[in-house]
């Protein structure tokens, strides 16, 4: 489990948060031992708060302790162990008289207090300690990890797994690449319960194997000020007042059309509309072919329909200017979206591609990147993403040797770089890109946690309502922003038992809990 305790503006990547600290110390605001006195502190103080009898415990405690400032902040929070009266073993990765002169101060305090042992795995295999700390490498792994790192890790996960040991990362575990949430070199069970990091969230904390491996996630504040450039951030439901209706009439909050497939082809569709209406579009209509309509009349009521066998009807039907956004995918076959889509992008509109509109493509994607306009949004699953960019897909699942490994986040860029509009890559850690290269991440883990979705349908809501809000005049990296978070939020609303029919249901109670 996976929660966020705290939500800075940004994430970010491991190079960016050691340019700030070294901008924060040749500036001379703050040295390099007081950021690490400041993180010791800060891991101390969440560990307390997450198991508040360790305090009076007076037990045993590993720390190990890598040869960077990750190390560092190890032998601070060994000394405020000892101070709080417990055992301490320290066991230190490589030779301490290479240590950094911030890391080998810290060193040389607790020299006064304990013994440095090497880090070796056999040594520690079968330890009783109750307490483990890794402060071996955090965001400064960047090569496959030693074996007796390897090997001293698995002991960890063993007891804790054995023993009940509790276990804390500092910054993130020390197998894992701090920009992708990606293992290098090799794949671990180890995780920790809980993982302090500082001044701000880290890709790795919310991607990939990152929120199974951190735990519960704590970012605590050393007293930097600074931020990112704005190109990464976590999702939120945006500015409310963009989800309140404010109009007087219903055409002045857009009319979406939802492309359907053809007889017994619809109900996808039919969750996209009904999506796109409780999100607030004005009007919704779906298109069909002839044979479809009194199917799809009999399961629609506020939902208009209209008969649509080919591309000439859309183009016919599409001289309606009031249409506003289009959906086109869900439910509607390939062949038909071969036909269908270049007409919805010549158009203009502002246009979602899901499902077969992505599909149908996959063995000339640039053709379809061709057509595409800024306007547009694309939202792909894994396996939709593979087929658009088998190149990038594969370099996810290429086991990486060296950091910082290729992430999702980077996938997602080039994704929206290479189409040219805004590209929505689905799963627990839905990432968003725009062609400028803006980034956010929904995380839905911990607190934020709905393995309900993980059901038929569901994504076609979502693409409901993106088209939505897009149809109502927002941007398309701002509805599909918001549309993702408040999907997440409508499946935590409703809780276990959700099927696709009933995130739309859910939009009500969660805009009221927005104030809306």
């Amino acid at each position: 489990m996976n929660k966020m305790d705290k939500t800075p503006a940004d994430i970010l990547t491991a190079a960016q948060m050691r340019a700030i600290e070294a901008a924060a110390m040749a500036s001379g605001i703050v040295t390099g031992a007081v950021l690490m006195e400041r993180a010791g502190a800060g891991v101390m103080a969440a560990a307390l708060a997450q198991w508040p009898d360790l305090r009076a415990s007076r037990l045993r405690a590993v720390v190990l302790c890598g040869p960077g400032n990750n190390g560092g902040d190890g032998f601070v929070i060994a000394r405020l162990l000892h101070g709080w009266g417990w055992a301490v073993d320290l066991f230190l990765l490589g030779d301490a008289s290479r240590l950094p002169p911030d890391a080998r101060a810290m060193h040389d305090r607790w020299r006064t207090f304990g013994a440095v042992h090497p880090l070796d795995a056999k040594a520690l295999h079968g330890h009783e300690a109750e307490l483990w700390v890794d402060a071996i490498f955090g965001i400064g792994l960047s090569r496959q990890v030693p074996d007796t790192v390897y090997l001293t890790l698995a002991g960890m996960d063993e007891a804790r797994a054995l023993r009940g040991a509790r276990v804390i990362a500092v910054d993130v575990p020390s197998w894992l690449c701090a920009d992708s949430g990606r293992g290098l070199g090799r794949d671990l069970d180890f995780c920790a319960d809980l993982t302090v990091t500082f001044h701000a969230l880290k890709p790795g904390h919310l991607l990939a194997e990152g929120p199974r491996a951190c735990g519960r996630v704590v970012v605590a504040d050393i007293g930097l000020d600074a931020q990112g450039d704005g190109r990464l951030t976590l999702t939120d439901a945006g500015d409310p007042a963009n989800l309140q209706k404010s109009g007087l009439h219903k055409y002045d909050h857009g009319h979406a059309l939802i492309v359907s497939g053809g007889r017994g082809e619809g109900g996808a569709a039919r969750l996209s509309a009904r999506g796109a209406l409780r999100i607030g579009a004005g009007l919704v209509t779906v298109g069909c072919p002839l044979p479809a309509l009194a199917e799809n009349a009999a399961r629609l009521d506020a939902v208009m329909l209209r008969p649509l066998d080919d591309a000439a009807a859309l183009a016919h039907l599409l001289e309606d200017k009031r249409y506003t956004a289009l959906c086109l995918g869900p439910g509607m076959g390939q062949g038909r979206a071969r036909a269908l889509v270049p007409v919805a992008l010549a158009s203009g509109r502002r246009v979602v591609l899901d499902a077969d509109a992505l599909s149908a493509w996959a063995d000339t994607p640039h053709d379809l990147f061709a057509l595409l306009h800024p306007g547009c949004v694309l939202t792909p699953h894994g396996g939709e993403f593979a087929r658009l960019f088998p190149d990038l897909a594969r370099r996810l699942t290429d086991a990486p040797e060296t950091g910082p490994a290729f992430s999702k986040v980077d996938a997602t860029r080039e994704a929206a770089r290479r189409a040219g509009c805004t590209v929505v890559f689905k799963g627990p850690d839905t990432v968003i890109a725009d062609q400028t290269g803006v980034c956010v991440v929904n995380s839905a883990y911990g607190d934020r946690a709905a393995p309900w979705l993980a059901t038929a349908g569901t994504g076609d809501v979502l693409a409901g309502f993106i088209t939505g809000l897009m149809g109502r005049g927002l941007p398309p990296m701002q509805a599909a922003q918001s549309a993702v978070w408040l999907h997440v939020e409508c499946a935590r609303s409703f809780g276990p038992g959700l099927i696709a029919e009933d995130l739309p249901e859910a939009l009500p109670a969660v805009f009221r809990s927005l104030g809306l």
